[in-house]
């Protein structure tokens, strides 16, 4: 039992944002089915591991949307479920009479989050998550990004948007549509180097050594002692204040022992994970 006990989510998005969505919906209480094209999800094939997890719980169906037995049955479950997550361009929608338009005329009730790369009218330009985090300068070449930024916060920014499409449908009205761009997505985790405040040398880039990074005998740890009284007492147990001091004293010792001393005293330090 969860707060969405009763709901049917049809999910026909493949790859990540939309399934880890519907993973989380699951999570909430939402009945998911997951409807996959006849080759199957190419995450299956990026990684089989990842891809069970985030199926897990969901019934998995394979359909030809261009077969016109699998559209009736397509046509069955759209008019069961209450919400609908997709993640192709609105063009290929329209194409297969996907469109918001057609099915909200088939089906008043039903729900619908669509996750794009661009909001309109960049809505049928190809992007991914590489691309969205470049455009943002927030990549360091010749660095991969160590996470999916862009997908796994428009996996969460299309949980929120079909929640509010669900209360207001609740609430007395039809059902909604959302569309989620992960562009948008990304700007908005983006939002702190925007602004300047981890820009490198900034007061969350490293400009102070109680906000930083620092070497060890062995690694390094993150020292998060931001706020006065952390910092406060941080200092006045180690008898140090200049970020030479605190370099010093950091390398004194390992990683490890450092994270088990930020845990006896209350100071937010932990190792960094190679």
């Amino acid at each position: 039992m969860g707060p969405l006990d009763g709901l049917r989510v049809l999910n026909l998005a493949v790859n990540l944002p939309g399934p880890a969505a519907a993973a989380r919906l699951l999570q909430l209480g939402a009945q998911v089915t997951k409807l996959e094209p006849p080759a199957g999800d190419p995450m299956e094939l990026y990684h089989a591991g990842w891809y069970r997890d985030m199926a897990a719980g969901h019934t998995v169906l394979r359909l030809d949307l261009k077969n016109a037995l699998d559209r009736v049955l397509l046509d069955e479950l759209l008019g069961e479920a209450d919400l609908l997550i997709t993640a192709s361009r609105p063009a290929a929608l329209e194409r297969l009479g996907l469109g918001w338009s057609s099915l909200h005329a088939k089906f008043p009730r039903l729900c619908h989050v669509a996750i794009v790369g661009y909001p309109a009218p960049r809505d049928n330009e190809a992007g991914h998550d590489l691309t969205y985090q470049a455009s943002l300068g927030i990549l360091s070449p010749p660095n991969m990004p160590r996470t999916l930024m862009a997908d796994m916060a428009g996996a969460e920014l299309t949980v929120s948007s079909a929640l509010a499409l669900l209360v207001a449908r609740e609430r007395g009205q039809d059902g909604g549509f959302a569309e989620v761009a992960l562009s948008v997505a990304a700007q908005s985790m983006a939002e702190p180097l925007r602004y300047g405040v981890t820009a490198p040398g900034a007061l969350l880039g490293g400009g102070i050594p109680e906000y930083n990074i620092h070497q060890t005998k062995d690694g390094w740890i993150a020292l998060a002692a931001l706020e006065p009284h952390f910092k406060k007492n941080l200092e006045d147990r180690l008898a140090i204040g200049t970020p030479d001091q605190y370099q010093s004293v950091f390398a004194s010792r390992s990683s490890e022992e450092w994270q088990q001393w930020g845990q006896e005293h209350d100071v937010p330090i932990v190792v960094v994970k190679a």
